[in-house]
């Protein structure tokens, strides 16, 4: 009982002026003992209502975030960015996703739309604008903003009004993300992405065209259809212009690494009694054909665009056919940007392989990289 009587003595200690210390109550003393009516209880300190849920419930442990990692940026929020933007969530390229156009209000719905989805995916953090602040410490830029092409126009019918919208544009996209990698979408893409490497003083292999590497796919898609098997294991390349003058190699085209070529030594020729050559016709023309039909294109080459996306952000050094500078190239002595295969990593373009053309081939990338520098000589850069 000793700790008991302890308690009772403390409960006797009173403080200067005759206050309790102690438990309220009548407390015996030779002394007057002044108490407040207040002490007839223990309340419950009251949580004030100025401290928020989150402050009550979390504890911040550093005061400011460090930059992403792996931003993505989008320039143009019109159907061909959205689909690049929603196939990139999917398979979370990015750990901020920041989206601009110059429609504010077009912009901000289309971020809310994507944002509302965010219990379905593992979204990461989206923002928006029309100021192209928000793209600061991007790792990469998607450039789709531009005119869209129209039923009965040509990808180069584009290049002047684009050309206007890029000067404006690119050197802002720039001054925030100062060692990012351009890649450009916007038709006429060979074009519009040799403009950007002007306008962004960026070193070459950083600034990158969509190019073929959708032109491929509809090539790989037609040949699987045509032998009854699946795209993805037929093998072949589109090169050159992404438009009228690309170049199908058909000198590469196998399956399970047979060359079709060694049974059919006229593949792709017009003495080829298949008929082969009319897959890439169908190439050229299948993006007029969607564009008659829905209007425009975007979920294919949303889809191409985020295959690229994953391949930068991951640095898996996967070969893609995109538009870069050939220049020394295929007997090219022109500043023309074609598509040809490339490396693509961390860095961006690291490695261009040099394929072997037959001599037919080699002409009519030749050809393909002549229509491009001459309309490039019409350009005020």
């Amino acid at each position: 009982m000793r700790w008991f009587v302890g308690v009772l003595g403390a409960g006797r200690k009173v403080a200067r002026g005759g206050v309790a210390l102690s438990c309220p109550g009548p407390v015996p003393s030779s002394r007057r003992v002044v108490s407040s009516p207040m002490r007839a209880a223990w309340p419950r300190a009251p949580v004030s209502k100025m401290v928020s849920v989150k402050a009550q419930l979390m504890e911040k442990l550093i005061k400011e975030e460090s930059p992403p990692q792996n931003k993505v940026s989008i320039i143009g929020a019109g159907s061909v960015g959205m689909a690049c933007a929603i196939t990139i969530l999917i398979r979370e390229l990015t750990d901020e996703l920041a989206l601009v156009d110059a429609d504010e209000n077009i912009v901000k719905g289309q971020m809310m739309d994507l944002q509302h989805g965010s219990p379905f995916i593992n979204m990461p953090k989206i923002v928006s604008g029309t100021d192209y602040r928000v793209t600061a410490n991007s790792k990469l830029i998607i450039i789709t903003a531009g005119l869209r092409q129209k039923k009965g126009q040509s990808r180069l019918d584009l290049v002047f009004g684009n050309v206007e919208i890029f000067r404006s544009m690119i050197p802002s996209i720039v001054q925030y993300s100062p060692n990012c990698i351009l890649l450009v979408v916007t038709n006429p893409v060979d074009i519009m992405t040799y403009v950007a490497w002007k306008f962004s003083s960026l070193n070459i292999h950083r600034v990158i065209g969509s190019g073929c590497n959708l032109d491929t796919a509809r090539f790989r898609l037609l040949i699987g259809e045509k032998m009854g098997i699946h795209s993805r294991s037929c093998y072949g390349w589109v090169l050159g212009e992404h438009g009228d003058s690309s170049v199908p190699v058909w000198t590469g085209v196998n399956i399970a690494g047979a060359s079709l070529k060694d049974f059919n030594l006229d593949i792709g020729t017009s003495k080829d009694t298949e008929q082969w050559g009319n897959l890439h016709k169908k190439v050229v023309a299948s993006a007029y054909e969607v564009i008659k039909l829905k209007g425009y294109t975007s979920w294919a080459i949303g889809l191409s665009v985020a295959d690229m996306t994953g391949t930068i952000m991951k640095n898996l050094r996967k070969v893609h056919s995109v538009s870069t500078m050939i220049k020394g190239l295929y007997g090219i002595k022109e500043e023309v940007f074609l598509s040809v295969p490339c490396v693509l990593g961390k860095d961006g373009i690291s490695d261009i392989l040099k394929v072997n053309l037959n001599p037919e081939e080699e002409a009519l990338l030749r050809k393909s990289g002549a229509t491009l520098w001459e309309t490039q000589q019409q350009l005020k850069l």
